[in-house]
């Protein structure tokens, strides 16, 4: 039987260099608009099953974050529906790893993917609340709507924000937003009704579409790291992150978080804004305060290993927590979560994973509820 590789659907990305030998399926991922940025792969392999397969990403060495694979593994499904990983090896700047699949066909990705097919789902599920809103705030650069959810009283004392997915790679971002967005819109949710009686949250769950329908790992379709677009975005080149912020200046902010995914630290971790020239010590205890409390609703979140903490009036305003911070006066978070497993609560089949992702975007909302008489 012929080996077949391939990534022509929604969020796929690789090259098969050759796959006449299945001891050397020989791959290369593609890179983003603008050729920076690459990490990010899916595809599926058509091939008999029960035979050995051995598959070698050649480019590994120079992808964006090499570190990102080392105790790196695969997340391979046969069905589209169960995914687990699968242990690959890299060295001499090559990821390899071998399958013996038990399907003619199998499917291979970075990271647990996000079809975009799954987000028109969750925005139809989440808009059939009685409390829930939507709309679309513009198109992007390919056309796809830019979809916002507002759920509870627009006239709310407090606002807040929660986005996902400028790097569409994340994946895990958008599986948060499932548990985040589920943990809001139960009517049983004790937590949720009280948040929503001084609260009104404005989610975007997928904030760079033609990103994530390209197979992207951190830009749009012009190439444009949206992460760094929030000083000065533009409907030419960024038009996401515009009419994101313009929303954001007509509603206000209280609150943010964005979301996303840390290729090379296994933890899941927040990032914070302490080098903005606003920065006091009450927003170093409210941020403690969050970071505090989540780590006890789900341990799967710790508080001891991050990004190193930008010095004092050293903030890069083109990141959005710093930029809201700043222009809002008020908390901005970045939560990071792993492409690995978590060093601390590590599961050898699946690793850090969608389902985890969507326990933790439930957690969160808890974690809101504990400082949201503090902002």
């Amino acid at each position: 039987m012929t080996i077949s590789i391939n990534s022509c659907f929604d969020g796929g990305n690789i090259d098969c260099i050759a796959c006449d030998n299945p001891n050397n399926i020989r791959l290369k991922i593609k890179p983003d608009a603008g050729h920076e940025f690459f990490q990010w792969f899916y595809f599926r392999m058509t091939a008999k099953a029960g035979q050995s397969y051995t598959l070698r990403i050649e480019n590994a060495s120079d992808s964006s974050y090499p570190k990102g694979w080392d105790n790196y593994r695969i997340v391979t499904s046969c069905n589209q529906q169960d995914w687990f990983r699968l242990p690959a090896e890299y060295d001499n700047g090559s990821l390899s790893f071998t399958v013996n699949p038990v399907s003619d066909v199998v499917w291979f990705a970075y990271f647990t993917p996000y079809p975009m097919q799954r987000h028109h789902q969750l925005i139809a599920k989440t808009a059939a609340v009685a409390n829930v809103a939507v709309r679309s705030l513009g198109t992007t650069l390919d056309g796809r709507s830019l979809d916002l959810l507002r759920i509870g009283n627009p006239d709310a004392r407090l606002k807040i924000w929660s986005i996902a997915r400028q790097h569409p790679g994340e994946t895990m971002a958008q599986w948060w937003m499932e548990g985040y967005l589920a943990g809001l819109t139960d009517s049983n949710n004790a937590v949720a009704r009280e948040l929503l009686k001084s609260a009104v949250f404005y989610v975007v769950p997928n904030m760079n579409p033609d990103g994530s329908v390209r197979g992207y790992l951190r830009t749009n379709a012009a190439g444009c790291n949206l992460n760094r677009e929030w000083d000065s975005p533009s409907m030419e080149k960024s038009p996401e992150v515009y009419l994101v912020r313009q929303k954001m200046h007509e509603t206000g902010v209280d609150f943010n978080l964005d979301v996303h995914g840390d290729e090379a630290l296994p933890y899941n971790f927040i990032a914070g804004t302490e080098g903005i020239n606003s920065w006091t010590p009450q927003r170093l205890a409210l941020q403690n305060k969050f970071k505090n409390n989540l780590q006890r609703l789900n341990p799967d979140f710790q508080t001891e290993i991050g990004y190193p903490v930008t010095p004092a009036g050293a903030a890069n305003y083109g990141i959005c927590s710093n930029y809201i911070a700043e222009r809002f006066t008020c908390p901005a978070m970045t939560l990071e979560m792993p492409f690995k497993d978590t060093v601390d609560t590590p599961d050898v089949r699946f690793g850090w994973s969608a389902r985890r992702s969507v326990l933790l975007g439930r957690s969160c909302v808890d974690a809101i509820y504990s400082v949201v008489d503090f902002l």
